[in-house]
């Protein structure tokens, strides 16, 4: 049997039971605008703290997918902000590519440089070009720094390249100006990752100074003339009496090449105005002498003057030692003055 208190606590529970639905009842039989007038008096009052609630859920669930879609953002903008640099480097060497190609007035090939995936010397590259676009072995590749290399095999859709860094490249080369004449090779004490060329052949009685740009001279049939090959920088090592051999900095780094032009075999004719570098060294050169005839005449006119001060200085002092005021005085004849009445006539 219940006790006293199960008792009441039933009784009480059966009282709420039906004082809900009396409540519930009385709900139902009201109006739809006397419905929604308890509804918001029961919200604002009542159930406020549950609304509160209920607000504060839905606003941290949305703050949270607005977060997520922000750090999205933020991520695809850090992305895509990594690869512009990349995008404007390419897009600055496919220009002066288009522009090498402008200049360009023998045929020529474009191709681009493929990743190798196989194990591969360092010192060649693979290009997407082969015997169907028309390459064949032994025609120059350039970038629009300079020469690159020469192909070296062709299959009919790519080609290999041998670059200058390779031990077997050999150029035939002149000095700009044309006074010494020579032959680039890679550079045989430098290790493979600081790789350079010598110009060797020199003759032992021309200097060439640092900063002279080396170009190739056409002589073999191979590279055409005035592709610049690169840049003296000093002396590597000489023998007396017979040859002075320069180290080079090149003037194209193949690793950074990524387009490329395949230049036909067998041509002729010079490419040099291709590349302008020649030409602005001629009109360095030519500047350079103008201002050494400006030094050269403003020399003489110094001495010039400083004779004539010498001169004046030693016919003064000779003229205050022998007393002779006439000889200090310039001639009546040179010095002109205004005539005057009162002036003595000259004596006949």
């Amino acid at each position: 049997m219940l006790s006293a208190s199960d008792r009441s606590y039933s009784r009480r529970d059966s009282v709420a039971l039906a004082a809900c639905v009396a409540v519930a009842i009385i709900f139902l039989m009201l109006s739809d605008s006397a419905g929604q007038a308890v509804s918001a008096a029961l919200r604002k009052s009542v159930f406020s703290p549950v609304v509160w609630l209920q607000s504060q859920a839905e606003l941290g669930r949305t703050s949270r997918s607005r977060f997520r879609a922000v750090v999205a953002a933020r991520d695809s903008a850090a992305l895509v902000a990594q690869t512009v640099p990349v995008l404007r480097a390419e897009n600055a060497r496919l220009r002066d590519l288009l522009t090498l190609s402008h200049r360009v007035q023998t045929d020529f090939i474009a191709a681009e440089v493929l990743h190798q995936s196989t194990v591969s010397d360092e010192r060649m590259l693979l290009i997407n070009a082969g015997t169907r676009q028309g390459v064949s072995a032994f025609e120059p590749v350039v970038s629009p720094e300079g020469l690159i290399g020469v192909v070296a095999g062709v299959t009919p859709t790519s080609a290999s390249v041998m670059t200058w860094a390779h031990p077997d490249f050999r150029v035939s080369a002149y000095a700009a100006g044309g006074r010494v004449v020579g032959m680039v090779a890679p550079s045989s004490s430098a290790s493979a990752s600081e790789a350079s060329l010598e110009f060797r052949a020199a003759s032992y009685r021309d200097t060439l100074p640092s900063g002279t740009l080396i170009l190739s001279s056409g002589l073999g049939g191979v590279y055409p003339k005035g592709i610049p090959v690169g840049t003296v920088t000093g002396v590597a090592r000489e023998q007396e009496g017979w040859e002075r051999i320069y180290s080079l900095r090149p003037a194209a780094n193949p690793s950074a090449a990524a387009h490329l032009l395949v230049l036909s075999a067998g041509t002729d004719s010079t490419i040099a105005a291709a590349f302008p570098s020649d030409s602005i060294l001629s009109a360095a050169a030519a500047d350079s002498i103008r201002a050494a005839h400006a030094q050269d005449s403003l020399l003489r006119v110094r001495i010039a003057d400083s004779v004539r001060a010498w001169l004046r200085d030693s016919i003064t002092d000779a003229s205050r030692g022998t007393g002779d005021a006439s000889a200090v005085q310039p001639p009546a004849s040179r010095v002109p003055r205004p005539a005057s009445s009162t002036d003595p006539a000259p004596s006949q």
